[in-house]
């Protein structure tokens, strides 16, 4: 589906607070909308983005818009706003920090789950929105969606989310850190360009993708000849899928983001987990990948058993953790299960 580019900002005019101390000053926070607010304005639909994508929703989920798709922009006013430290025009790594003059690059600080969604906070203030109908996400974004319903549990009606967790595990951390150490092997790493550790960001890549699929996707679709015995499929694959990130991505938001990824713990200061994800009050449908490596189900699972009333789905996929941005089409046939049948 066809959209214009909106891309709309929101400067922040005061200095910003981290929860892990410090500030930003200047905030800067990149949105996109669609559709149109109604009268009462509460035909809301926040759509949280995961952790390379962008507020553009048509670039990494073009297949959620349309009549009677999750995305009905003829019934729903669509926002989605991009993380801080992203490269996608929200303050990043390589923005000018206002206090040098010069792009943080190395200096800029730890952002946490709670920072970005106190940036979305601001930015609904901004626009006069006192309840959102649906908040939908998958991955990191529904992690942050998670996070932002136990602050505010009057805010959201509804919750649509998958592959997600209610604290990032030790597997993730795990993940995580050999993404990092890929880019940290970098000898340019170091050094403040905007180019710095983009070798071993395609190396971190590569080694995310064997996470985010699995050994069926691999088979399925990158199998070599019985007599190949060089230049096989799935090494070009993955040489491809670090090349493709670098032309859209950097290290530094890339080191960034996964840093922000660990301290997501919706039940950190608050009495533990499942205290948390009680105060849930939304209608909420959680949906698990079958074959997710990143999230498995007994994630999905510890989340239903907190949230009151919460709905367990799987969806039979191929594409592993990735299905939640594939799998359009299944995850259409649940919307319109729970939330327009029912």
């Amino acid at each position: 589906m066809a959209h214009t580019d909106n891309i709309q900002y929101l400067t922040v005019s005061e200095l910003f607070p981290l929860e892990l101390g410090g500030s930003i000053e200047d905030l800067r926070i990149a949105y996109h909308t669609y559709g149109t607010l109604n009268e009462n304005k509460d035909n809301v639909i926040w759509v949280f983005h995961a952790l390379t994508a962008s507020s553009k929703i048509e670039d990494w989920w073009d297949g959620s818009f349309g009549t009677n798709r999750i995305l009905d922009t003829s019934k729903h006013f669509v926002i989605c706003a991009n993380l801080i430290g992203s490269c996608y025009s929200t303050t990043g790594p390589l923005e000018v920090n206002p206090l040098t003059g010069t792009k943080y690059y190395h200096t800029f600080p730890t952002v946490t789950i709670r920072d970005q969604v106190a940036a979305f906070q601001l930015l609904r203030d901004f626009l006069d929105i006192k309840s959102i109908h649906m908040g939908v996400g998958g991955s990191m974004g529904a992690c942050h969606a998670l996070e932002w319903a136990i602050i505010e549990p009057n805010l959201f009606d509804n919750l649509y989310l998958s592959v997600c967790s209610a604290k990032e595990s030790s597997w993730g951390k795990a993940i995580h850190t050999a993404h990092r150490m890929a880019i940290e092997g970098d000898a340019t790493w170091k050094e403040d360009r905007d180019d710095a550790g983009i070798q071993g960001m395609k190396a971190a890549r590569a080694v995310g993708m064997v996470i985010y699929r699995n050994y069926l996707c691999y088979e399925e679709f990158q199998p070599d000849d019985e007599d190949t015995l060089t230049e096989f499929r799935s090494a070009s694959y993955q040489r491809y899928q670090g090349e493709k990130l670098a032309k859209r991505f950097n290290a530094f938001s890339y080191y960034t983001l996964l840093d922000s990824l660990d301290t997501h713990n919706v039940g950190r200061d608050r009495g533990g987990i499942p205290k948390a994800l009680s105060g849930i009050k939304a209608k909420t449908v959680i949906v698990n990948i079958n074959t997710d490596l990143l999230y498995p189900a007994i994630e999905q699972q510890h989340i239903v058993d907190g949230i009151p009333n919460a709905i367990y789905e799987s969806i039979e996929s191929l594409y592993g953790h990735d299905g939640f941005l594939v799998e359009t089409e299944k995850l259409t046939d649940l919307y319109i299960k729970h939330f327009v049948e029912s």
